[in-house]
């Protein structure tokens, strides 16, 4: 057996006649007699998928094997020649392949490829057809009106392509007309060929661009330095770009989505509802192939489930090529080194001097966690943080369980919507952030604008956060705290139940001397912003009469498991732990859970829509004895870390322990006191601020002159052993401007 080349004196340049053979279908492979991969294999692939005119192969004589013969050959042969032979014709041509030229042969009546199609006797060709001069459309058409009529070569044709329905009752594999086109903003992109488009409804839907591939990880894995995580977005060539292309463009902006085909959920891949989608005259997955962020999938030749300008796409993508652009340019690929500041404590410490006196720094947010809780990359540092809203308390969403052992952990009354809130403002947007300060986990503390607004007073505002008392001292707390007014007086989400209680009082309407009148009282209950809820000794005897007689009702008329539905802001009776049922106020309902806090105790819990009932007549008409207090003269540092330990040694000294209170002042809707232990009559305040865990609020009112004088004295002892707020020196001083300690 030997191999012939064309001319043959030049084996090396010249034409190979059995691979030209195969491309052009005129024989076919004994595969049986070759051993691994061949090119002869892959000619005849290639052959069989671009689907010609049916052939007559020839025989080893070089005649026409009538056995081996394509179905309608001869009459697609017959039907040629009578137009076409010993006849005046004009010859474009347009591109060639393996040594042949390839282009279009026009009659007087005509291009022939279209007669030839329209008679389903030949099928559209992918690889050329964008080439053809004039467009692919008459192409097209005529090759459809063929498998409309299941003409020869589609006799067997099915159509594959989306079928709509305008009735109730859909079958498998139909579409609601509605659903056919529908517009809506684009609210997120996924990776660089999938968008989540919000609809004229409010629902949120993903979509993926019909018929393109974003860039991919190719087929050998690029070697990676020891210990670093495979990130696709920055990790695959030309992805970041392609996303990023894609944000730029489309995010916030409104688009038209025509949905072309549905892909089918297979290995364990869910299912894809893939488009055409189009800003004003902008076709998106066109411009991401003439980029070169994306190229064009191939198709069989009776696959109809592809984009409607599927020839298009085809187009750009061969200009890419022949331009070099994106993906098409091997010789320039991008390479993107971030570093990610979120896994590693020592590297973020050490960017923290830097964010701090950059000031406001641009960023962009990759992910939102909850409310308060974003993922963030700043192109200047090329870096990602994790980052955390000041000044705020926000609730938090149903969240995974920590271990990754599975499950989930309930979220916190509104912290749904404060996601949903957070995530449909800022998710993939350009924002501008402001570091404070930073935790022992390496998050970054600071402010976050988007389009000129403080996220976290836009958060207040919506009554889906609170004032944290860290914010005191920062240059947005009046912002802030009007923010929360507004909220309160519309009664917005989280102040929903809220009724405005007596005025604060004001330094300057007092006079006279300081009054003590110290009541025996137990803390019940310290929230984690230091909110204590207390019962005076006095109400011992009317709370214990009202909890035998509630008991007594139940024992004697249980309530029917489900026959109460809760409603926000109802006061009705809910089943602890113990089995005991207790008074408590509904402040969040979310299908089976509520939210509720035990009025008499001051305690939260989320509960069962089943373990709630009517409260009986009489119990409600009772003052709550859960009183909401908080300490007199001393605040929280802003850091969070020690603010977790303050709490910690404040229910230390007094949850669940007799103290003595002393109503103080009034400020921010609640009652300020001073506690002493019962026990040695130890100050609490005076306590954790001789330990370094609070700092003094100054107040101007020489009633207090006294108290604060001995506080003063307990917080210097504190700052001389540099005791924890005070570890690093004066932050409420010189490193007050320079380090962000308190702004």
């Amino acid at each position: 057996m030997s191999t012939v080349y064309l001319p043959l004196t030049d084996v090396s340049s010249g034409e190979n006649l059995t691979e030209t053979m195969v491309s052009e279908g005129l024989v076919s492979v004994r595969r049986e007699s070759i051993r691994g991969e061949s090119r002869l294999v892959e000619l005849e692939e290639a052959a069989r998928s671009q689907g010609k005119c049916p052939m007559n192969k020839l025989d080893s004589e070089g005649k026409v094997d009538k056995g081996n013969s394509e179905p309608f050959a001869d009459e697609a042969r017959f039907f040629t020649e009578s137009r076409l032979l010993q006849r005046d014709l004009q010859v474009i041509l347009e591109t060639f392949n393996n040594n042949n030229f390839v282009g279009s042969i026009v009659h007087k009546k005509g291009n022939i490829a279209e007669a030839l199609l329209r008679e389903g006797f030949a099928r559209c060709v992918d690889w050329s057809i964008a080439t053809v001069t004039g467009g692919p459309e008459k192409l097209r058409t005529a090759e459809k009106v063929a498998k409309e009529k299941q003409l020869r070569l589609w006799q067997d044709y099915k159509p594959s392509s989306l079928s709509v329905r305008t009735d109730a009752c859909l079958e498998e594999g139909t579409l609601a007309e509605k659903d056919k086109e529908f517009t809506g903003k684009v609210v997120e992109v996924v990776n660089g060929d999938a968008l989540v488009v919000k609809r004229q409804d409010g629902t949120n839907k993903k979509i993926f661009l019909s018929s393109i591939r974003p860039p991919r990880q190719g087929e050998v894995d690029a070697p990676r330095l020891p210990g670093k995580n495979f990130r696709p977005l920055y990790d695959i060539p030309w992805l970041f770009e392609a996303r990023e292309f894609l944000r730029k463009k489309l995010i916030g902006q409104k688009v038209q989505c025509s949905v072309d085909y549905i892909q089918p959920a297979q290995n364990n891949f869910p299912e894809k509802t893939c488009c055409t989608v189009r800003i004003g005259d902008v076709n998106v997955a066109e411009a991401m192939v003439s980029k070169g962020y994306a190229t064009v999938i191939r198709y069989r030749q009776d696959d109809d489930q592809r984009a409607s300008c599927y020839d298009d796409l085809l187009s750009a993508e061969a200009k890419a090529s022949k331009s070099s652009k994106g993906l098409h340019n091997k010789k320039e690929t991008p390479i993107h080194r971030v570093a990610d500041l979120s896994s590693d404590v020592n590297k973020a410490k050490g960017f923290l001097p830097f964010l701090q006196r950059a000031g406001r720094t641009e960023a962009v947010v990759e992910f939102v966690a909850s409310g308060s809780r974003v993922r963030l990359f700043i192109p200047r540092e090329t870096c990602l943080i994790t980052f955390l809203l000041a000044g705020i308390s926000c609730p938090r969403p149903t969240r995974p369980a920590p271990g990754g052992v599975g499950g989930t952990i309930t979220g916190e009354p509104y912290g749904e919507e404060a996601h949903a809130f957070t995530k449909n403002l800022v998710m993939q947007r350009e924002v501008e952030i402001e570091v404070d300060s930073m935790d022992k986990g390496g998050n970054f503390i600071g402010w976050l604008h988007v389009e000129g607004k403080n996220l976290s007073v836009l958060l207040v505002e919506e009554g889906l956060s609170t004032v944290h008392f860290t914010a005191e001292l920062s240059k947005f707390y009046q912002q802030l705290t009007s923010a929360q007014e507004s909220a309160k007086s519309k009664n917005l989400n989280y102040w929903s139940t809220y009724v405005e209680e007596e005025k604060d009082e004001k330094p300057e309407d007092q006079v006279g001397e300081r009054k003590v009148d110290l009541k025996p009282l137990v803390i019940t209950a310290v929230t984690r912003e230091g909110t204590l809820y207390g019962q005076y000794c006095s109400d011992g005897p009317a709370l214990e009469q009202l909890m035998d007689k509630l008991r007594s009702e139940f024992a004697s008329k249980p309530p029917l498991g489900g026959a109460y539905t809760p409603k926000k802001g109802d006061l009705c009776a809910a089943q602890f732990v113990d089995s005991q049922w207790y008074r408590a106020k509904v402040e969040r309902v979310s299908g089976q859970n509520v939210t509720v806090r035990y009025v008499d105790y001051g305690n939260r819990e989320v509960t069962q829509g089943i373990k709630c009932a009517s409260l009986p007549a009489g119990f409600s008409s009772q003052p709550f004895y859960a009183h909401e207090l908080r300490l007199a003269l001393v605040k929280f540092s802003k850091d969070e870390d020690y603010v977790e330990d303050a709490l910690a040694a404040l229910m230390t000294e007094v949850e669940n322990r007799e103290v003595l209170a002393n109503r103080e002042y009034r400020a921010n809707g609640a009652d300020y006191v001073s506690l002493q232990r019962a026990d040695n009559k130890a100050d609490v305040a005076e306590v954790l601020l001789g330990q370094g865990l609070l700092l003094i609020d100054e107040r101007k009112d020489k009633r207090f002159l006294s108290m604060l004088t001995t506080y003063r004295a307990a917080q210097e002892s504190a700052r001389r052993k540099h005791l924890n707020v005070w570890q690093y020196g004066d932050v409420t001083e010189d490193d007050a401007h320079e380090f962000g300690m308190e702004r």
